[in-house]
């Protein structure tokens, strides 16, 4: 009996065993291998599938030399920002394929096909099922998928509508208010100053979304968005690495670190959110900002009334604690980028910088603008929207397929990844004529639809179901910011200033943006 069983034992353990290595060798070689076939069947050009690792040492390669250099004064970032897929769109066409691992990923830089992507009318494209690691920055609403992202979309919209944000118009003032304030005092009596904007930006747009969603001040917030400055560098480290199933439970220094950082967060905004309930109820705060709307939809847990009742909007603590994260860090970023790389833009092309001073001079002199002043800038408007196609805040999105999907000539089969290259459509002169890398605001003179010579070729702020609630909220704020900053000072690249935009999780300045500042 006792041989019978060891014998059974043994055949199991080898029979499980083999069954271990059939999985590992369908996924890191026969499934690559067979929708490689079926990509390049339709005549999808691209590189070859390489064991279990793609193209990932050769991205990461590409990326490194782009790196090592800065660029001359010019826009042309594409090869920079993108070297890679730069090359492969150059080399095999605007839709073709590389690999991320053993999944392939097909890029469409096509602006009709990727906006049936990102309308998604079909249903059949999510979010890419990306390193677990990275919803340690925040499993909020832009993770979500399905009937849980419409209904958490719903609940947070209110908070964006347009009267919500005449109402923030005041917090904006004041936090630009207090930049101008404190750039005045480093000017002081010579009159001029060197200033490393990108960090000056990035404190004014976390104190806005402080006020404008939490009630608070950045001097309060500080800490969390240290905190989560430090997550997303770890995070952006994971994501350039493929990822091991079961990797973020091993013990190492990076992983530990990561955890802490959640728990930390998690606390801190735990403690911000029993002090905004309290006061919710003592009648100290409204539920204006985000935090309060938010709060109108959670229930305590103890409470079993909708415990079992999914067509109640209803959040736990912990769902409102991951749409907080997803604010503190997202609604300070594309703003940030936005109004740094507008200063250095102004910068290298003064004409376009009179411009707009003399626009928002002769519509509201030095008062500070409200709302319905904002709407009458135009060349404010124009120059923005162009900042925005050069130097878009994501460089790239990303989709998945889930079932077989008819995309334009193309059949895609299940679980192929698309990136969608925002840089390329951008500075593409097929779409935006032969001065496509010249800064030319006037190009948006009637408008966005006018601007090009496709009705879809512009979408900075991505496209369709899942476009950035945000959007209105920080052209708002960009136009404040800059209107009021033109009012006060003239501005010119610092000699020390190094034009070098690299990718993180949005385009950043790699070395920083040092400008000289000269009060008016």
């Amino acid at each position: 009996m006792g041989v019978v069983l060891f014998m059974f034992l043994i055949v199991f353990s080898f029979l499980l065993f083999l069954s271990w290595v059939m999985r590992i060798a369908y996924f890191i070689w026969w499934k690559p291998m067979k929708l490689g076939k079926q990509l390049q069947q339709q005549g999808i050009k691209g590189t070859p599938y390489k064991l279990l690792f793609g193209d990932t040492k050769e991205i990461g390669k590409s990326m490194e030399e782009a790196l090592s250099k800065p660029m001359n004064l010019n826009h042309q970032t594409a090869p920079r920002l993108l070297p890679f897929v730069h090359q492969m769109v150059q080399k095999h066409g605007k839709i073709s394929v590389i690999w991320y691992g053993p999944t392939p990923r097909v890029i469409i830089s096509d602006p009709e096909l990727m906006k049936e992507v990102l309308s998604n009318k079909s249903g059949h494209f999510h979010r890419i099922r990306v390193n677990p690691l990275v919803r340690l920055l925040s499993k909020g609403v832009s993770s979500l998928e399905g009937e849980k992202w419409a209904k958490r979309r719903r609940m947070i919209t209110p908070a964006f509508h347009q009267q919500k944000l005449k109402g923030m118009v005041p917090a904006f003032s004041t936090s630009c208010s207090e930049l101008i304030k404190r750039w005045g005092n480093l000017v002081g009596s010579q009159g001029y100053c060197e200033l490393d904007v990108w960090p000056e930006f990035q404190n004014l747009t976390r104190d806005v979304i402080s006020r404008t969603a939490f009630g608070s001040n950045y001097g309060e917030g500080k800490r969390i968005f240290q905190l989560q400055n430090e997550q997303a560098a770890l995070v952006i480290e994971a994501l350039r690495m493929v990822y091991i199933p079961g990797f973020r439970f091993l013990p190492t220094e990076k992983n530990k670190r990561r955890m802490m950082l959640d728990k930390e967060i998690k606390s801190m905004l735990r403690d911000l959110i029993n002090r905004k309930e309290q006061a919710m109820k003592m009648g100290e705060s409204g539920s204006d900002d985000l935090l309060g709307l938010l709060l109108q939809f959670k229930y305590n847990s103890d409470n079993q009334e909708h415990e079992n009742d999914s067509k109640n909007n209803v959040l736990t603590a912990e769902e409102v604690i991951e749409e907080c994260k997803l604010f503190y860090f997202a609604g300070h970023e594309t703003t940030s980028v936005l109004l740094t790389w507008t200063m250095v833009l102004l910068s290298m092309h003064q004409s376009w910088q009179e411009k707009a001073r003399e626009e928002v001079l002769q519509i509201c002199g030095k008062s500070t603008p409200d709302i319905e002043i904002i709407k009458q800038f135009k060349i404010v408007t124009m120059i923005l929207y162009e900042v925005l196609r050069l130097y878009p805040p994501l460089g790239f999105q990303l989709r998945q397929t889930y079932n077989r999907i008819k995309l334009g000539e193309i059949s895609l089969p299940a679980d192929i990844e698309l990136l969608l290259p925002t840089v390329l459509i951008h500075h593409d002169p097929e779409l935006w004529g032969k001065d496509a890398e010249e800064f030319k605001p006037e190009r948006f003179l009637g408008g966005v639809s006018k601007a090009t010579k496709e009705q879809f070729a512009f979408f900075p702020f991505g496209w369709g179901p899942r476009i950035c609630i945000g959007q209105s909220f920080a052209m708002i704020e960009a136009k404040m910011a800059l209107a009021m900053i033109l009012q006060y000072f003239s501005f010119e690249l610092s000699p020390s200033y190094t034009h070098a935009p690299y990718i993180t999780l949005t385009i950043q300045p790699q070395h920083g943006a040092q400008l000289i500042l000269h009060q008016l």
